[in-house]
């Protein structure tokens, strides 16, 4: 999914989001006019009366869209496999402001894997927000723990939001400083 050039869209049946930044949830009724600001990663910021609001890739038919796959894994996948997995699902994860993922933006301070008991694995992350007071840092947590909830064989997840060291640009990769115009 890619970015999108407000594209006019008629919501198809009512459909919950979250107002950007504050996270105010906001229903948008069925037969609504939005514009998708941005489609990436599989959730939607649509622009709707006067404001952002974030649509959760799992209510995509509501915009007429279809939702994202979930990743696949291997049976035999090695540990290295996984953990690549978890970063290629945390890469699908955009502020909902500007088209730049979360790892790409340096929100991502820590990503352990460990195997469980069980034979499951389990995994840990903390991570960060842009500013102290941004609304959508638990929504973005909770985004986080969906799509690392959904890769084959993870049987726990626990995702913290931290604010030391707390977030700068130069976190930021050299691939999202060019796309922010920060380069």
């Amino acid at each position: 999914m890619s970015t999108a050039d407000n594209e006019p869209v008629v919501v198809r049946r009512d459909v919950t989001g979250l107002m950007v930044p504050s996270g105010i949830p906001v229903t948008i009724p069925m037969d609504s006019l939005v514009y998708i600001t941005q489609a990436m990663g599989g959730s939607f910021t649509v622009y709707f009366e006067g404001n952002l609001v974030r649509v959760p890739g799992a209510d995509a038919d509501a915009l007429g869209k279809a939702p994202v796959a979930p990743p696949a894994l291997p049976d035999d996948a090695t540990d290295e496999q996984f953990e690549a997995l978890v970063w290629e699902q945390l890469k699908t994860i955009f502020d909902p402001e500007i088209p730049i993922n979360i790892v790409e933006l340096g929100l991502v301070y820590e990503c352990t894997i460990r195997r469980l008991a069980s034979g499951r694995r389990g995994v840990s992350v903390r991570m960060t927000v842009t500013a102290p007071g941004c609304g959508m840092g638990e929504i973005l947590v909770e985004e986080a723990r969906q799509k690392i909830s959904i890769i084959p064989t993870v049987e726990a997840v626990d995702v913290e939001l931290v604010f030391d060291p707390p977030w700068s640009q130069d976190m930021m990769s050299e691939a999202a400083r060019l796309e922010a115009g920060l380069m």
